[in-house]
């Protein structure tokens, strides 16, 4: 899935290609909901498959258009 548009960062800066665990955590809101750890969340997220990063040196990074693609998966779960 691959957007033309413009996403942005809760922020309201542009959102980059690639956004590291942290700038994931804002993305999501992880850090205004209430989840404890959301390191580990995101974390069992990519073990469970249903989100993806890449390597690039020591840190995973995660492409804008997974983390879309993984919104788009979960709101449909949800709508079941």
């Amino acid at each position: 899935m691959q957007t033309d548009r413009t996403v942005y960062m809760p922020n309201g800066d542009p959102a980059p290609v690639l956004l590291t665990e942290g700038e994931l955590i804002k993305f999501l809101r992880l850090d205004l909901i209430d989840v404890r750890f959301p390191k580990n969340t995101i974390r069992r997220y990519r073990d469970a498959g249903l989100l993806r990063g890449c390597q690039i040196s020591k840190q995973i990074l995660y492409p804008l258009d997974e983390i879309l693609e993984f919104i788009e998966k979960q709101t449909q779960e949800v709508a079941r």
